[in-house]
């Protein structure tokens, strides 16, 4: 974001008219650069094009009719969705990253086998909505720094003696 901050304003209306081949070099470092730099290019456009540049007419919207309105944009997943959702729409949804998702079920929160929406579901049936940007990061930084993949620290973990999936 540094660097396509620096190079350009951040606006529909200026992504979309910005060559793929100078977005590639500026998001390189994010990954998945050869497929991320046209669809920002062309979800900058839809918006620029259906939305007059903006998207608060779809986050204004009841939270499942503008996360099935992002979902029709090219590349923009439940967890993309549910992100603009939380943090820009303020919605009281928890997006569920691989952190998120291996911690839950770790946990026994949601099934092994749950998939996206069974994840997010399963634990926010357990969080007030008031708590759930707090614990989403929360949980995060917990996977990042001790319920690891593949490796996690069950040693020092504060849940472990509740953990059905500590490893003794």
């Amino acid at each position: 974001m540094r660097k396509l901050r620096k190079r350009y304003r951040i606006t529909p209306k200026v992504l979309s008219r910005v060559k793929v081949s100078e977005l590639i070099p500026l998001i390189r470092s994010a990954g998945l650069y050869t497929s991320k730099a046209p669809r920002i290019k062309e979800v900058s456009r839809i918006v620029e094009e259906e939305y007059g540049g903006r998207l608060a007419p779809i986050l204004n919207l009841p939270y499942a009719e503008a996360k099935g309105k992002l979902m029709q944009m090219p590349g923009v997943g439940p967890k993309t969705a549910d992100i603009l959702l939380a943090f820009v729409a303020k919605n009281p949804v928890i997006p569920v990253d691989t952190h998120i998702a291996r911690v839950t079920k770790r946990l026994g929160i949601a099934p092994a086998n749950a998939n996206y929406e069974k994840t997010r579901t399963s634990l926010e049936a357990l969080i007030p909505p008031k708590n759930r940007v707090r614990l989403h990061l929360s949980i995060i930084e917990f996977g990042r720094a001790i319920c690891k993949a593949p490796r996690p620290r069950c040693a020092i973990c504060p849940v472990n003696k509740w953990c059905p999936s500590r490893i003794v």
